[in-house]
């Protein structure tokens, strides 16, 4: 028999409210079930592009009594500071509330404000996930605070147009050997830059955080060491990749944008820069971009493309978790809620919708992750599903430690920025000590 996609997903429903009734008969918590006598509004918190907004009538159309009234905040940065203002404050966290990979390290700093999902049904569903994305969300003492949505493995967006004008290869297969395929490097992947930018005369990439930060998420240790200890100061191998990529702004190709706004879409369509690192969640970033700026996959602003390569090899940015906060009145219902958005079913349609590769296997190898999307026709019908599934083989969980994201963004962001503005990296490197000095060593 063939399932219809909607026929899978209603499937899904019934199933995830059967296991709701199943999971509050053995909860805890004791919460009554949400019905027309019993409403339950939940909340929900996400943010960026995580494609959950059209699923949230098929769980409410399945699940009588329940509502769902959803705040998606637009970057994962801004969420962090939401979420630990009402931490701080003991209240106003979202029945479901997502956390970015890049700040669970401080989320488990005070695992204690959210519920042990295996309270909740965890331990019947915990194989789904990839085992480390699994082990991601567990705290130390074993407790499981997030099921995780999606993973974030990289891949190179690049503008057709903009490498055809350069007399570089257009075609994805090539432009991923062009870059040297799987033994690509960051030097092969500014030399290439170089050559771009002499024929062209325009920068290479958007700006230089977001190349920092797949620097960083590529080495097998980042600003913490496996076993949890910082690892900033004194760092070899941070210094030598911050010298790789001072060099390269030094050669004019970076072009200086400002992260999440980039003129407001307009440097997408207009060949301010060439190419972009995508994990599978920035698709949909670029493609509302080009949107916002008043393109799309077509004429003139048409180009954007999706090639199975990346400088460095294997690696993951981000990606992101459902928690239930402990201030939560409807644990039993936010938890059950958070275990069907991550269900295979629905981790296939949020990649359909906008991008966000599957942490469940059963997704990743379900044949709709293949078929065409709205994503995939943007990126001129790249085959996004089957090239982010080879970027994430070889992926290593990087251990993120409590001041993770403090570091990448108010320590060596600043000096970033000053790298594109001109300033020396080794002047933009001591910059970056002293603010590490003051924000975290003496804190």
């Amino acid at each position: 028999m063939k399932f219809s996609q909607r026929t899978k997903v209603g499937a899904a429903v019934a199933c995830a409210a059967s296991f709701a009734l199943i999971a509050t008969g053995c909860s805890s918590a004791g919460t009554d079930n949400a019905s027309g006598d019993n409403p339950i509004e939940l909340t929900v918190t996400t943010f960026g592009s995580m494609g959950m907004a059209d699923l949230y009538a098929e769980y409410e159309a399945a699940n009588p009594g329940i509502t769902i009234k959803a705040n998606n905040i637009d970057t994962g940065g801004n969420a962090r500071t939401d979420a630990f203002t009402k931490i701080a404050a003991g209240s106003g966290l979202s029945d479901v509330t997502a956390v970015e990979e890049g700040w669970l390290g401080s989320i488990m700093d005070v695992s204690d404000q959210f519920v042990d999902l295996s309270d909740y049904g965890a331990d019947k569903i915990k194989d789904r996930w990839v085992p480390w994305k699994l082990a991601q969300g567990t705290d130390a003492d074993g407790r499981i605070i997030g099921y995780g949505t999606d993973i974030g493995p990289e891949g190179l967006c690049y503008n057709s147009k903009a490498f055809a004008a350069a007399g570089l290869p257009t075609d994805r297969a090539e432009v991923a050997a062009a870059l040297g395929g799987a033994d690509a490097t960051w030097d092969s992947y500014f030399a290439l830059g170089e050559q771009y930018q002499k024929a062209t005369g325009k920068a290479w990439f958007d700006q230089s955080g977001f190349i920092w930060n797949s620097m960083v998420n590529q080495m097998d240790e980042g600003y913490y060491t496996a076993d949890g200890e910082l690892n900033v100061v004194d760092n070899a191998d941070l210094k030598a990749a911050w010298t790789k990529l001072a060099t390269a702004d030094s050669k004019g190709l970076s072009a200086a944008q400002t992260q999440w706004d980039w003129n407001k879409g307009a440097s997408f369509t207009d060949g301010t820069f060439a190419t972009f690192m995508c994990p599978g969640w920035m698709l949909g970033v670029v493609q509302g971009q080009v949107e916002t700026a008043g393109g799309d996959a077509t004429g003139a602003t048409a180009g954007w493309d999706f090639a199975d390569v990346f400088p460095g090899g294997a690696t993951n940015w981000g990606g992101t978790f459902l928690t239930v906060p402990t201030q939560s009145k409807h644990p039993q219902e936010a938890a059950d809620l958070a275990a069907w958005l991550t269900d295979a079913d629905q981790q296939v349609a949020e990649f359909k919708a906008q991008g966000p590769f599957p942490s469940v296997t059963a997704a990743q190898m379900d044949p709709a992750l293949a078929e065409a999307t709205g994503v995939s026709a943007f990126f001129n019908d790249a085959p996004i599903a089957d090239i982010l599934t080879k970027r994430a083989d070889g992926v290593k969980a990087q251990f993120k430690g409590p001041d993770d994201s403090t570091i990448q963004e108010q320590v060596f962001g600043p000096s970033a920025i000053s790298l594109d503005q001109g300033v020396s990296g080794d002047k933009a490197w001591d910059d970056a000590m002293t603010l590490f000095d003051q924000l975290i060593t003496n804190k």
